[in-house]
């Protein structure tokens, strides 16, 4: 049974939240800020996070931060911010996804189920990225040293996906199928965001990418 923690601190939408959540076999930790949501997943650790950002005290942002340092469990930012700025700075804070308010609830309830099922390929051959060594089959990526690099699962899915390719073109839209579960639910600003922090870790020179190639026009590749 799958493990939910949401941190929402409108009381009407936590219930309505949980009783969804629970109605389909989730067991739900429920927490109206980012304080207490932190506390609770340090006594209980989850499988997926719903956060929302206009929180008390600590902020949705903040609240993403100190679970990613925690955990690489999916995070899904629920917000009434819309703007682009809103959404780079979720993604960026550790959040694997971003859904605007209002929403429907079908539609969350799908991705929530959909980055429960994401896992990586781990029937991948391990591959080299310059001194970097990648390894579906452990789900790691070692440095020169020996030293393991942090990715998230995002972003490790991200990576192998685009290897599965040899050096082929996916698509924005291909991404966010193959990658986060789902297509017409998606918003392309996740695969862009995503890159970018991707690139931050595996390229020598981020703003001169050698690797995560953008294909002008048509998506994003990765040159082994």
């Amino acid at each position: 049974m799958p493990r939910i923690l949401i941190v929402e601190d409108d009381d009407h939408i936590r219930t309505a939240l949980r009783l969804m959540f629970e109605g389909e076999g989730f067991e739900v930790d429920e927490a109206p800020s980012g304080e207490v949501g932190v506390a609770l997943f340090n006594r209980m650790a989850s499988d997926v996070a719903i956060v929302d950002i206009m929180l008390p005290a600590m902020t949705g942002f903040e609240t993403c931060l100190a679970l990613r340092t925690m955990s690489d469990l999916p995070i899904v930012i629920v917000s009434a911010r819309d703007e682009t700025s809103d959404v780079v700075l979720g993604l960026e804070s550790g959040a694997d996804d971003y859904v605007t308010k209002p929403f429907v609830p079908e539609e969350l309830l799908a991705r929530v189920k959909a980055h429960l099922r994401r896992r990586p390929d781990k029937s991948a051959n391990a591959f080299q990225l310059g001194e970097l060594q990648v390894i579906p089959d452990e789900g790691v990526v070692r440095q020169g040293d020996g030293t393991e690099l942090h990715l998230t699962s995002t972003e490790f899915r991200l990576l192998t996906d685009l290897a599965s390719m040899n050096g082929k073109v996916l698509s924005r839209e291909d991404l966010l199928e193959r990658v986060w579960g789902y297509d017409y639910f998606g918003d392309s600003r996740l695969v862009d965001v995503h890159i970018r922090r991707l690139r931050t870790k595996i390229e020598p020179d981020p703003a001169n990418p050698s690797f995560l190639v953008t294909v002008r026009g048509a998506g994003y590749k990765l040159v082994l």
